[in-house]
């Protein structure tokens, strides 16, 4: 069956948020999702939606996401942030991650972004060489910070 690529909708969200749950439970890190279909609905298509995202899917069935938003550097200037890119578990391997990954970078440049940012954990392998594939580059010296509210 053909793997179809497209802008996310407010429908696709219950799928959305079970592939960051299966996400997570990859990272070892389930239980601090707290996000909900509400608030995704809410954040992706209220009055200010904050985020966007591409499904692959096949038939009616979300196999993979790329979810983006739009950050701004003071050196760099607009710039597209690829917060997660998922693909089922069963799916890996068969190029729906490069399908994504590939819209996000269109997205990129659709929208006039300097370039693409995004995180990989360095214990994840698989991704590492898989960003290496496009020439990525991985920086030293940065230490990622987080402040809850």
């Amino acid at each position: 069956m053909e793997v179809n690529i497209r802008e996310g909708i407010a429908e696709d969200l219950p799928q959305v948020l079970k592939l960051v749950k299966e996400l997570a439970e990859y990272e070892k890190a389930l239980h601090e999702v707290n996000n909900s279909v509400d608030k995704m609905e809410e954040d992706g298509f209220g009055e200010h939606p904050v985020f966007g995202f591409f499904v692959a899917e096949k038939g009616a069935t979300i196999i993979g996401i790329a979810l983006y938003y739009y950050r701004y550097s003071t050196w760099k200037g607009k710039r597209i942030y690829l917060e997660d890119i998922v693909v089922t578990q069963s799916e890996r391997g068969s190029g729906i991650g490069k399908q994504l990954f590939d819209a996000s970078i269109r997205k990129g440049k659709e929208t006039n972004c300097t370039g693409m940012m995004w995180q990989v954990l360095d214990w994840n392998e698989p991704a590492i060489n898989f960003y290496k594939k496009y020439g990525a580059r991985f920086d030293n010296g940065w230490l990622n910070c987080h402040l809850d509210f």
